[in-house]
C-alpha cells in the first residue's frame, strides 16, 4: 500500500481533523511549480500531525514533512509517501519581552517582518528568505550572515512515534545548512531576540527585501540557492570567488538552459523554471553545473535544495 491508495485515503478522511487532498499535482504546493502527485494532509494542529503519522507508521506508509515548497525538488512522478503539509493551524505566534514563539507553518518573512515592527532584532534579515519557520529551522536557513542556529534556544519537535519533546539549542547539532533534526518534525520554534529601534528595523528590513527583489528572481518559479557555498581553503580560492553563485557566473553558466528549467540570468544560484520545467531538468541541470565548476575551478558543489525521492526521502548530491 502507498498512501495514493484509495483505501488509505478513506482511512485518512474518517480520522484525520484537517483536510486531506488525494491526488493533489504537487506543483501547487511547490515554489519551483515542479511535482506530481500524491496524497496530502493538512492537519488543523499537532494533533492531526501526531493522527496522520500514527495512520502512515500502522498501514507501512513512509511520511514527507512539506511547507511553502521551497527548498525542494519534488519528483515528476510525484510521492507514494504521505505529505504532511505544516500551515494554517501551525502557524500561531506569541512573545513575552524577547522571548517569541513560532508555529512550524508561519512564513519565515512574516515572522522576520512581525518581529521587526514589535522592535526585536535577530530575525529581520530573514524577510527575504523563502519557506516556513519549520522548513527553516529543519535546514538551518539563513542569509545575509544569518541563521536561526543564532537565535533559537529551543525547538518543539515530534519523532516519528508520534512523541513531542522541547529540544534546547545545546542539543541540536547545527552547523552551515543542517540542524541535524533528521526524521523529526519541528512543531514550533522558541528564539531570543534583542530590543532595537523599529524604525531602523522597518528601514533596513524594507532594503534588504528590496535587495531581494532586485538581485534575484524573486518572482520567478525557483526553490531559492541551488548550491551551498563551497567549503574553500584557508586563504580562499585562488581566483577570489567565494560563493556558488560567482563560481557558477564565472563558468558562464547564467542563461544555460535545460528543458524548461534555467539558470538565472539575473543570479547564477537560482535555477528557475521559465515554463513547462521538470524534476528531470533540474537534475540534468545541476549536474552540468556541478561538472563545468568542477572542471574549471576544481571546485565541489552540493547542492542546498533537497532532492527528493518518491518515498519521501532526501538524496544526497551524488559525489563527483
Amino acid at each position: 500500500m502507498t498512501a495514493r491508495d484509495p483505501s488509505f485515503v478513506t482511512m485518512l478522511r474518517e480520522t484525520i481533523e484537517g483536510e486531506v487532498l488525494a491526488e493533489v499535482p504537487l506543483a501547487r504546493f511547490s515554489t519551483f511549480r515542479i511535482g506530481g502527485p500524491a496524497t496530502m494532509v493538512l492537519p488543523a494542529g499537532a494533533d492531526g500531525v501526531e493522527t496522520a503519522l500514527s495512520l502512515a507508521r500502522r498501514s507501512g506508509i513512509p511520511w514527507f514533512i512539506l511547507g511553502l515548497g521551497s527548498n525542494v525538488l519534488l519528483p515528476d512522478s510525484g510521492l507514494e509517501a504521505l505529505v504532511i503539509r505544516l500551515g494554517k493551524g501551525m502557524d500561531r505566534v506569541r512573545h513575552e519581552q524577547e522571548r517569541w514563539w513560532f508555529g512550524a507553518g508561519l512564513p519565515a518573512p512574516l515572522a522576520a517582518r512581525r518581529t521587526a515592527a514589535a522592535g526585536f532584532a535577530g530575525l529581520h534579515k530573514m524577510v527575504g528568505v523563502p519557506g516556513t519557520v519549520g522548513g527553516g529551522v529543519y535546514m538551518n536557513a539563513g542569509c545575509h550572515g544569518v541563521e536561526w542556529s543564532e537565535v533559537i534556544t529551543r525547538v518543539t519537535v515530534m519523532d516519528e512515534a508520534g512523541h513531542a519533546t522541547v529540544l534546547e539549542h545545546s542539543a541540536i547539532p547545527f552547523t552551515y545548512r543542517w540542524s541535524g533534526l533528521d526524521r523529526r518534525i519541528v512543531l514550533e520554534a522558541e528564539v531570543s531576540l534583542t530590543e532595537a529601534d523599529p524604525e531602523v528595523l522597518r528601514r533596513e528590513t524594507n532594503e534588504l527585501f528590496r535587495w531581494r527583489q532586485e538581485g534575484t528572481p524573486f518572482n520567478q518559479p525557483c526553490c531559492g540557492s541551488t548550491f551551498k557555498n563551497p567549503e574553500l581553503p584557508p586563504g580562499g580560492h585562488e581566483s577570489g570567488l567565494s560563493t556558488a553563485g560567482q563560481f557558477l557566473d564565472a563558468a558562464g553558466l547564467k542563461g544555460y538552459t535545460v528543458g524548461g528549467v534555467q539558470v538565472s540570468p539575473m543570479h547564477a544560484n537560482y535555477f528557475v523554471n521559465v515554463g513547462g520545467g521538470t524534476a528531470a531538468d533540474v537534475r540534468t541541470l545541476i549536474d552540468h553545473a556541478r561538472h563545468v565548476v568542477a572542471e574549471r575551478f576544481g571546485v565541489t558543489l552540493e547542492t542546498e535544495v533537497k532532492l527528493v525521492a518518491p518515498d519521501g526521502r532526501y538524496e544526497q548530491t551524488p559525489p563527483r
